[in-house]
């Protein structure tokens, strides 16, 4: 099925095609973009992880050329000739296909735009790849005393800009990011990524999920439901005793008050979010709105936490996340200027 993006968002004619590509931590995902609809999508679940864990980048470098391959012949298949590739997230890091430096906040569309760069590599398609870069907030040279303010997202930076592109993003509210890392990050009033601030709470419930001694105690596959009544008792637990301690208290909770999987989850994330919803707001990292890109549990735990402080709060499902996301890679492509590395 296609989805169509709205705006005139597209740096080439209407009837030329592209390849996009959004590489993660965990996951690689590549989009046949056609005028304004996506016509093919392939995803694998390899990233920047992947490569970390093998000490090269030998395993991008093939997801990359066997995810290309599929969609330019999928491409041929409907009659299209991608013209080039638009990539941005974790694929400009030194662990990606090419590292290149943040941009310093605040940053925008168009200080994003400006520092797109443009790699050509045979070994993986034989397209021009133009990519994004991400965006650096804190000082320059910072010291120990700035560590709270330092912080450096890549991915998300497309993601704002779609979003704003699209209606969906405005002035001085926070996109609260929920991947493999929890990003919240912050426009100022011209609508410019002012700050961001990240946590490893995605990769951390996946450690806890499956290799610790909590494993036996949770659903195994990604949470999708919640009990509200656990989820305000988890992050109690994390206030009164502290983050490690509640996450042990899963243990105590499945053995001996024989709590189900659903129970246990829900107790988990309220320690979790808990506990990074008072760390944004103690370092001022929560804007006048919260929209979050996100679903399943975590999101509703996100939400449930943040109405309770009667903040404004709006959730984007993930074909919404992906329309955006494409719709920012157009839009920074129409605005950079053609010149490569």
């Amino acid at each position: 099925m296609t989805k169509a993006l709205d705006g005139n968002v597209f740096p080439l004619n209407q009837s030329d095609a592209v390849i996009c590509v959004d590489m993660g931590t965990t996951n690689t995902r590549v989009w046949l973009v056609v005028g304004k609809e996506i016509v093919a999508r392939e995803g694998a679940s390899i990233g920047v992880r992947d490569s970390a864990r093998t000490g090269n980048t030998n395993i991008i470098y093939r997801t990359l050329k066997e995810l290309f391959g599929a969609l330019q012949a999928e491409a041929q298949s409907l009659g299209h000739k991608p013209a080039l590739i638009l990539g941005a997230g974790m694929i400009t890091s030194s662990l990606g296909l090419l590292e290149i430096e943040h941009v310093s906040a605040p940053a925008g569309e168009q200080e994003l735009a400006q520092s797109m760069r443009q790699l050509s590599n045979a070994q993986i398609s034989e397209l021009p790849i133009w990519l994004v870069p991400g965006v650096r907030t804190g000082p320059a040279q910072p010291e120990i005393a700035d560590l709270s303010d330092v912080d450096v997202i890549r991915g998300e930076e497309t993601l704002c800009v779609g979003l704003m592109h699209l209606g969906m993003l405005g002035p001085h509210a926070t996109l609260l990011n929920l991947g493999s890392h929890w990003k919240a990050i912050t426009l100022d009033g011209s609508g410019r990524i002012a700050s961001s601030f990240t946590t490893l709470s995605g990769e951390l419930i996946h450690a806890v999920q499956k290799h610790t001694v909590l494993s036996s105690a949770l659903p195994q596959d990604r949470f999708t439901e919640l009990d509200f009544r656990w989820l305000e008792q988890g992050r109690a637990q994390q206030k009164m005793s502290g983050f490690s301690r509640a996450l042990f208290c899963v243990r105590i909770l499945e053995q001996k008050f024989r709590l189900t999987p659903l129970q246990l989850s829900s107790f988990l994330l309220g320690a979790v979010v808990g506990s990074d919803l008072t760390a944004a707001r103690e370092n001022h990292k929560l804007g006048e709105k919260i929209v979050i890109a996100g679903s399943g549990a975590a999101a509703e735990a996100w939400k449930q936490f943040l109405e309770a402080e009667n903040r404004m709060v709006a959730v984007c499902d993930p074909q919404a996340v992906e329309t955006a996301f494409i719709a920012g890679l157009l839009r920074l492509a129409e605005l950079a200027p053609y010149r490569s590395v």
